[in-house]
């Protein structure tokens, strides 16, 4: 601990805390969760207990008038076995809005992972301190913003004035839920996930359920989405269900309509858009599974590639051209219904065009430069003008 400070700690409790639907007491700390207990209590899949504990979207959100802060975190660090140490997760600090400072923490769990076997292992490590200093004089909003990617136990919080939580900023929540493109993949930091971006250029509050991997229509997601207060809510539907060929397409319509019924139970008016998935040229014409290229992991590049055959499209296997025509039936169909339901293609997000520019690295997660230009186009899109975010809706929380 830094001691050039006359130190206060302040408890990190749920009230400083934005963007998580759960919080746990492990023996280290205040473990944020984005989803609830009880749909975690439904789940048996390590894949998404994982995702959802990565605390994407989530930040402390305190008042103050601090001008240096340090935050103890327990991190869990993930290393794929036979490839080069990935970087460390990235704290992203706003003061008033604007950012003031990124940084990292040293230490942590590490969980090893070994994509030819399946299998993972945790070492328990040290807690880690991120300290920053500086800061502006007087009263002021500061967001510390977690990494997306890097399950993260919050310790200790200590300022050299006192902290309250910051007050609620009035803006319009926006709850929406997609895959690990919504998650954050390979964004430069918590704050430029392609989520994080839009929700900046469209002034509202963020609660990102993007679960990489994990996108996969089960109930206890729409659960928790149904109960969770919301101005605005988006589902980015197609790319988990293809990749991990988890339905055909006789499952996969029930299973949306199901998905979209019990989100409305709780959000009867809210505007609802859904969102069909961004181009993915290996899985365009062709049916899941996905699997891992390995063979350049050592240099630090792995590729996925899709093992299904376009014939089966036949017998009901799904692609993402497939998805996309359903999710805008299905859209179309009920809006007779429901007038606050709205779609949105998402290659008018990241198409061929954008594919020939900036192709996906991995043929499947997007990089830091491309998230930008989702955020900005998905902004622009669902915000202004006739956006199914736009102002003019103002449905309110339930």
């Amino acid at each position: 601990m830094n001691t050039d400070h006359d130190w206060i700690t302040t408890p990190i409790t749920r009230e400083l805390l934005r963007g998580a639907l759960d919080v746990e007491r492990t023996e280290h700390g205040l473990l944020p969760h984005r989803l609830p207990a009880r749909a975690r209590a439904q789940n048996t899949d390590g894949q998404l207990a994982m995702a959802e504990s990565q605390p994407s979207g989530v930040r402390l959100a305190l008042r103050t008038r601090a001008t240096a802060l340090e935050l103890d975190t327990l991190p869990t660090k993930r290393v794929y076995a036979g490839a080069p140490p990935r970087p460390d997760g990235v704290y992203d600090l706003l003061v008033d809005g604007r950012p003031a400072g990124r940084g990292s923490v040293d230490g942590g769990n590490t969980l090893t992972i070994d994509m030819s076997t399946g299998t993972a292992a945790v070492e328990p490590g040290p807690v880690g301190t991120l300290r920053f200093t500086g800061l502006p004089e007087g009263s002021k909003n500061i967001e510390i913003w977690l990494p997306h990617n890097e399950t993260t136990v919050l310790v200790a919080l200590r300022t050299d004035a006192p902290v309250a939580p910051a007050p609620d900023p009035g803006r319009r929540v926006w709850l929406h839920h997609g895959s690990s493109i919504s998650h954050g993949s390979d964004a430069a930091s918590p704050t430029t996930t392609w989520p994080a971006l839009a929700a900046s250029l469209g002034g509202v509050e963020l609660v990102n359920l993007g679960l990489a991997g994990s996108a996969l229509l089960d109930p206890f997601t729409a659960r928790a989405m149904r109960d969770t207060p919301a101005d605005l809510i988006s589902v980015k539907i197609g790319i988990n269900v293809v990749n991990h060929d988890a339905m055909r397409l006789r499952a996969f319509a029930p299973a949306v309509h199901g998905f979209l019924d019990t989100v409305r139970e709780g959000h009867p008016t809210v505007p609802l858009l859904v969102v069909s998935p961004i181009l993915c040229p290996v899985h365009e014409d062709t049916p899941g599974p996905l699997a891992p290229d390995l063979t350049g992991l050592g240099e630090g590049r792995m590729r996925f590639v899709a093992l299904g055959d376009p014939a089966e499209r036949a017998s009901g296997k799904l692609t993402l051209n497939v998805i996309r025509d359903e999710l805008a039936r299905i859209v179309a169909q009920r809006t007779a219904d429901d007038p606050n339901l709205y779609h949105l293609d998402g290659r008018a997000l990241y198409g061929e065009a954008d594919s020939a520019e900036l192709p996906l690295p991995d043929n499947l997660h997007p990089d830091a430069a491309t998230h930008r230009r989702i955020g900005e186009r998905f902004a622009a899109l669902a915000f202004t003008g006739d956006g199914a975010f736009a102002d003019r809706h103002r449905a309110g929380r339930p």
